[in-house]
């Protein structure tokens, strides 16, 4: 079985002239700001669709660890949870009270891809920068999660900027200083973007985040849904510094870990500070699917939320990494052993909106 299974179902609706219009993002100032920076809110989203999630124990496992890292989250930083009304009363029963929901249907949690990429620019101004999901180059259902963005767009009142581009905002990574890193298997695939050379999607994914620089990692093709997203394996911590995790011993029969080798070489040669922290070594779930990812964290106001895996000594080695790279933050750890097992983590299930 692969990580995250592929359901060859669904398609995305009624934004299609979105995807194929101008770039209307490029020049116009916008662009990402670091995760670490101010956030007005975080959004998620609630899991629901028995098409992605069959078995109703692990659905309620993972619903439950969505609540867990919303309420979490909701200790620093207002939290929108996105559902369909008609799912509100159930979401309500894990969520705490500080948790807000907006009536936005959903079909499943990663709201990293499916959600919006929010940007800003030096006058003030907020607007959304739309890449559109297509489950992961329509390998999932998507009838909701591919309308997320734009809903949100609407109900906060902010222009919706195409950017020419189909994929996932997990598959890429930018420290919001005009540096982005991304593997190439996310991106320059016919199941997103047919058609375009990887100088053009370098140019629009610039553009999208209002970057001036790229960094590209081969990544590995169909072994996975996501075809192996950057965020998994490697994160900006601040400005020409990336905090990420390999195998102590990587199995060079494995390519995903030949693959996160190459990235950590292409880092280094592009003159980046890399810190590398190992993998856990015991996990609760011992399964090939199962991803075990330190790095896929979520900066929010005055913590970091990260996952612990069981292993007393990686888990600390994580948490004291963290530590040196957001001081004056919290580091609170949670288990999200549901989410590894779909083949995600805690940075994939949550959205920032930044402060202005």
């Amino acid at each position: 079985m692969k990580r995250r299974n592929f359901l060859l179902a669904g398609g995305a609706v009624g934004m299609a002239n979105l995807i194929t219009g101008p770039n209307a993002i490029a020049g116009s100032g916008f662009f990402v700001p670091p995760e670490e920076a101010p956030h007005q809110r975080s959004f998620m989203q609630w899991p629901v669709s028995r098409k992605v999630h069959p078995d109703p124990v692990f659905l309620d496992m993972a619903q439950q660890t969505i609540a867990d890292i919303a309420n979490a989250i909701a200790a620093f930083e207002p939290v929108t949870v996105l559902a369909a009304a008609a799912d509100h009363a159930r979401a309500r029963a894990k969520l705490s009270a500080d948790v807000e929901l907006w009536d936005i249907p959903t079909e499943d949690l990663w709201c990293r891809d499916s959600g919006p990429i929010f940007v800003v620019d030096g006058a003030g101004r907020m607007a959304i920068s739309h890449i559109q999901f297509n489950g992961w180059g329509e390998k999932q259902v998507n009838r909701r999660d591919s309308q997320v963005a734009e809903r949100v767009a609407e109900r906060l009142g902010l222009p919706l900027l195409p950017t020419g581009l189909r994929g996932e905002a997990g598959g890429v990574e930018q420290d919001g200083h005009g540096l982005l890193m991304a593997h190439e298997s996310s991106w320059v695939n016919k199941n997103r973007n047919p058609g375009l050379s990887r100088a053009q999607i370098e140019q629009r994914l610039l553009d999208a985040y209002g970057a001036d620089r790229m960094i590209w990692g081969k990544g590995v093709r169909g072994e996975d849904i996501t075809d192996y997203h950057i965020d998994s394996l490697a994160r900006y911590t601040g400005p020409g510094r990336v905090l990420m995790n390999l195998p102590d011993t990587p199995d060079r029969a494995d390519p995903f870990h030949m693959a996160a080798l190459d990235t950590h070489d292409r880092l280094i040669a592009a003159g980046l500070a890399v810190e590398v922290i190992p993998e856990p070594h015991i996990r609760r779930v011992n399964s090939y699917d199962f991803v075990a990812s330190y790095a896929n964290f979520y900066v929010c106001n005055g913590a970091v939320i990260a996952a612990e895996f069981g292993d007393r000594d990686t888990d600390e080695i994580a948490r004291e990494a963290l530590a040196r790279h957001y001081p004056g933050r919290e580091i609170v750890t949670l288990d999200v052993d549901p989410l590894g097992e779909l083949g995600g983590g805690i940075h994939c299930a949550t959205q920032q909106m930044p402060a202005v």
